[in-house]
């Protein structure tokens, strides 16, 4: 059974928030329905700072308020449209790549953990997610979603890494200094 406490919650909501506020960063691309989005950063924040429960909890409610409607997805867009769309697959992507960043950099990582981290789930997982849901969705090859829906996103992508790893890192320092803990 899921148990939360408040400390859970407070972290679902604050990251949630955050990961849609990152949406506001979005850029279409002539070629590709995905648009590159600062929303990547965001989940890669939450699974560099929160427990696998709490970034998968904050991702999971974030995903349900933009399936009501709420625009908090890429571009100020929301409803069960765009889950099901062509972007959905990365949208449920960050769900499964914000518990994998948590899970696999552990309790106390150095930097290049969480780089590593962030790079299966942050990047990993949600290509693999997304580009698979691109090919179904829209019935063009595998190749060719790749091509559109996962190669023009990898420098950008790299660099959101190096930024969620190093903020991460400096975070968890901190709430380790301050005797907190997540």
């Amino acid at each position: 059974m899921f148990k939360s406490n408040l400390p859970d919650l407070i972290y679902a909501a604050l990251f949630a928030a955050v990961i849609s506020v990152l949406g506001f960063i979005s850029i279409p691309l002539p070629f590709s329905p995905v648009p590159v989005t600062g929303q990547t950063l965001g989940i890669m924040l939450a699974g560099s700072i929160l427990s696998a429960r709490q970034a998968g909890l904050s991702v999971l409610v974030f995903i349900l308020i933009g399936a009501a409607g709420v625009p908090v997805f890429a571009g100020s867009t929301g409803g069960i449209g765009i889950l099901l769309g062509p972007r959905g697959g990365y949208l449920f992507g960050f769900l499964a790549g914000a518990i994998m960043i948590a899970w696999l950099r552990g309790k106390n990582p150095p930097v290049w953990r969480l780089v590593m981290a962030n790079t299966a789930g942050g990047i990993g997982m949600v290509y693999l997610s997304g580009v698979l849901w691109l090919s179904a969705v829209t019935g063009m090859a595998w190749s060719k979603a790749v091509m559109v829906g996962a190669l023009p996103y990898i420098p950008g992508d790299v660099g959101k890494v190096l930024i969620a790893a190093l903020i991460g890192s400096a975070v968890r320092r901190q709430l380790s200094k301050s005797g907190l803990s997540i």
